[in-house]
This record gives structure tokens, sequence and C-alpha cells, in this order.
């Protein structure tokens, strides 16, 4: 059975998944009420004020992927309205960008995902060549070709390949387990839970 990694918010992979799986806050979604994404990350490198290889991921990158750009800095845009709408004509999913972007009207206009960590007008050059789909670091996260990317309005996941449906799972149990509870009940276990850990911490304190 194919999973479907777009039932479950990044709040539900984060239950289960260490902090360093999750993209830094300054990337964030760029227009109001836009959906959660989901799909195979397609990793983008760029040098600082150049865009080419994000110009040309539109082109390379496979359906229903989503392309996940290093963008370096913020000093230049490193895509416009015209770069997503094709993008949205192939069926790219969205984009995760750690660097700004320009035609901010136009992309919200055609309700493309963009995740990013703001706008500039100014766009970059188009010189500096890196091989397609190589590993990345985006928002202090890793990311390699075909890892499974999550982005809503809490924040962006990238699940290793490796662990996705690993991952899948255990993030499913846990969030089916507890909407079977009713809330007097969540609630007794949370507060066994708080007693528990504030009676280590205080034991801990103690021995420091």
């Amino acid at each position: 059975m194919e999973l479907n990694f777009f039932d479950l918010a990044t709040t539900d992979y984060g239950n289960v998944l260490s902090r360093e799986h999750f993209f830094d806050l300054s990337i964030r979604p760029l227009w109001q009420h836009m959906k959660r994404i989901s799909g195979p990350a397609y990793p983008v490198q760029l040098a600082p004020g150049d865009n080419l290889m994000l110009h040309s991921a539109i082109y390379s990158a496979p359906e229903g992927s989503i392309v996940v750009v290093d963008g370096v800095d913020c000093q230049y845009a490193v895509a416009g309205g015209n770069v997503c709408a094709v993008a949205k004509e192939r069926g790219i999913q969205g984009f995760i960008i750690d660097g700004v972007i320009r035609d901010l009207g136009e992309i919200t206009k055609m309700a493309f995902p963009v995740y990013a960590k703001g706008v500039f007008p100014v766009p970059g050059k188009k010189q500096q060549f890196f091989e397609p789909g190589m590993p990345i670091v985006c928002g202090g996260v890793r990311v390699c070709a075909g890892d499974m990317i999550v982005a809503d309005m809490e924040g962006i996941v990238a699940i290793p390949q490796s662990r996705a449906n690993e991952v899948y799972q255990m993030a499913k149990e846990k969030l089916d387990a507890e909407r079977g509870m009713q809330l007097a009940e969540w609630e007794a276990n949370h507060r066994i839970k708080i007693q528990k850990a504030l009676e280590v911490a205080k034991m801990r304190n103690h021995s420091a």
C-alpha cells in the first residue's frame, strides 16, 4: 500500500523525529492559508547572487516533487512569478527556499506554494553550474534527492528516504492512539507523565 505522507501534519512527524530533521523557522509560507504539501525532494544548490540551477530545475525536477533550494544568502531573488508558473504547470508541488524570491503578488494569485525567507525585488545572475540533485543543506537540514518533504503552517520536515515508511508508521500509530482518547483520559495520562518528570527533575536538581 502506498503511503500518503500528506495525511499527517509536521507536528505528527515532530512527535517521532528529532530536531535536526526540521527546517529553521525563518523559512516560512509566503502567503496566507497555504495548503500542506508533500513530495520527494529535488535538491538544488545555488551560488551567491546566482539562480541558474533553480531556473534549470523547473524543467528537470520530476512531476510531484518539491524543489528544495540552498540559496546561500538573501541578497538577490532566486525565482519569480514566471518560474513559479512554469513549475506549477509541470506538476512541481512547491518550492522550499533558503533565500528570497520576488513577484509575491503573482505567486499568491496563482496559489503556488513557496516557503522562503522573504521577498526582494532584484534577481540574481545565471552563470554558476552545480550538478543537479546532489545533497544540500537547506534551513540547517541536510536534504538528499528522494527524501520525503512535508511542509505546512507549522513548519517543514525532511524525512530520510531510507526511513520514510518507518517514520510514517510511527507517526500514524501515535496519532491514531491519541485520537482514540477522550480529553479526560489524555489529561489523566498527561498528569502522571508530568508528575514523574517533575520528580526526576527535582532529584537531578538536588544532586547537582
